[in-house]
C-alpha cells in the first residue's frame, strides 16, 4: 500500500521541481499554500509561501548539483561547500531548509532530508519532525519505487492512528481522531507559544476531513481493535488494559522510550515489556503517551529552529518569525473577535 497521491492538479507544483536536481526518492507539498485551512478568506492559499520536502539518497550530491543551479537559494553557507552543507544537515530533524526563496512567481521553502533518515524518522519516530507532516494531508509530487520506503510511509499513518486511540476515550468521532493526529507533531513544540497560530490545529482538520479519510480509512477499516461506524462518523475501541498494551507494544521505538523513562525511576532499569504493562494500567494512560510525544518534538523543534538560523541567514530568519508571529496574532484576533 503506498500512500495516497490526494487528486487536484499538481501542476503548478511540479513546475516548481523542474527547477531542481532530479534524483527525489520522495517530493511533497505541504501547508496551507496546498490545503484550505479554517479562517483563510478566499484565494489567501494563493499568496501563502509554498512547502516542500525533498528526500535525497545522497545529500552530498544533491546539494553539490543544487548549488551549481541554485547557489542564491543558499545562506552563507554555500561557501563551505556541500559536504558541510550536509553535515549541518544531519542536526537537529535531519533536514535543511531553504526558504524565502522566489519560484515561478511564488515564495517558496523547501527542506532536504536524506532518504534513510527520513525511514528511520517514519519508523521510529526519532524526531517527529518529517514524519509528522507525513501524518497530516500532503500532496505527493513524486515517489520511486523504494519498498522500504513505501512500508514506512504506511507504518508512520498505523503508528499515527495507535498513538492518537491511547490519548482518546472509549467512543469519539472521526474528526476527533484527525484532530488528536494531527496535533501529534505539534505537542511540546515551542513554537505553538511563540510563533504559531494557537488554532492552527483545528484549522488544519476542519476543511479537510475528506482528505484525511483518503489517509486514514483503510487503515480504519482494517484495525482489529476499533468498530468503525463510517456512515455515522464515530470509532470505537478497546480501552481495556489489555487493549491498551496491545496498542502500547505497536508503538513506534523512540515513543516506547521516552515513555519508559518517565515511568521507570533511574537505576531500576526495568524490562519495556513490563513498563508499558504498567502503563496500560494507569488510568493516566494517555497523559502518559502525550508526554512522551511531547519531550520527542521539544528537542527536535528547538535545535531545528536554531538551525534555522544558519541555513536561511540572519535576514530571512528575522522575516520568517515575523510572518509566523503575524499569523498567531491574526488567529488570537480572529479567537478574540
Amino acid at each position: 500500500m503506498a500512500l495516497p497521491v490526494l487528486s487536484s492538479s499538481g501542476v503548478k507544483f511540479r513546475r516548481v521541481l523542474a527547477h531542481f536536481p532530479q534524483e527525489l526518492s520522495l517530493a511533497f507539498a505541504y501547508g496551507s499554500g496546498v490545503f484550505r485551512q479554517a479562517g483563510a478568506s478566499a484565494g489567501h492559499g494563493e499568496n501563502n509561501m509554498l512547502d516542500f520536502v525533498f528526500a535525497v539518497d545522497d545529500s552530498v550530491t544533491w546539494h553539490m548539483m543544487n548549488l551549481l543551479k541554485n547557489r542564491s537559494h543558499y545562506s552563507f553557507l554555500k561557501v563551505f561547500g556541500p559536504k558541510q552543507i550536509s553535515s549541518i544537515q544531519s542536526y537537529g530533524a535531519g533536514i535543511y531548509y531553504n526558504t524565502l526563496v522566489p519560484c515561478n512567481g511564488r515564495m517558496i521553502k523547501y527542506g532536504v532530508i536524506s532518504t534513510d533518515t527520513l525511514i528511520d524518522d517514519l519508523l521510529h519516530w526519532k524526531t517527529l519532525y518529517v514524519s509528522g507532516r507525513l501524518q497530516k494531508p500532503v500532496k505527493i509530487l513524486t515517489q520511486n519505487e523504494n519498498s522500504k520506503l513505501q512500508a514506512a510511509l504506511v507504518s508512520n499513518l498505523k503508528s499515527a492512528v495507535t498513538a492518537a486511540f491511547l490519548m482518546l476515550p472509549e467512543s469519539f468521532s472521526e474528526e476527533d481522531l484527525y484532530m488528536q493526529i494531527a496535533g501529534l507533531s505539534y505537542s511540546g513544540d515551542f513554537r505553538m507559544v511563540i510563533g504559531e497560530d494557537r488554532s492552527k490545529v483545528q484549522n488544519i482538520v476542519k476543511p479537510n476531513v475528506p482528505h484525511f479519510q483518503k489517509l486514514y480509512s483503510n487503515i480504519l477499516q482494517d484495525c482489529p481493535q476499533v468498530v468503525y461506524k463510517h456512515h455515522l462518523g464515530r470509532l470505537e475501541i478497546d480501552k481495556s488494559p489489555e487493549g491498551q498494551f496491545t496498542q502500547l507494544m505497536a508503538l513506534p521505538r523512540t515513543l516506547q522510550q521516552k515513555i519508559t523513562s518517565l515511568v521507570d525511576p533511574p537505576g531500576k532499569n526495568r524490562d519495556v515489556e513490563e513498563i508499558l504493562l504498567q502503563v496500560a494500567h494507569d488510568p493516566d494512560c494517555g497523559f502518559v503517551v502525550h508526554q512522551g510525544i511531547s519531550g520527542i518534538v521539544r528537542s527536535s523543534s528547538i535545535v531545528q529552529s536554531a538551525k534555522t538560523i544558519l541555513t536561511a541567514g540572519a535576514k530571512k530568519s528575522v522575516t520568517y518569525s515575523m510572518k509566523k508571529l503575524y499569523k498567531m496574532t491574526k488567529g488570537w484576533l480572529r479567537k478574540t473577535s
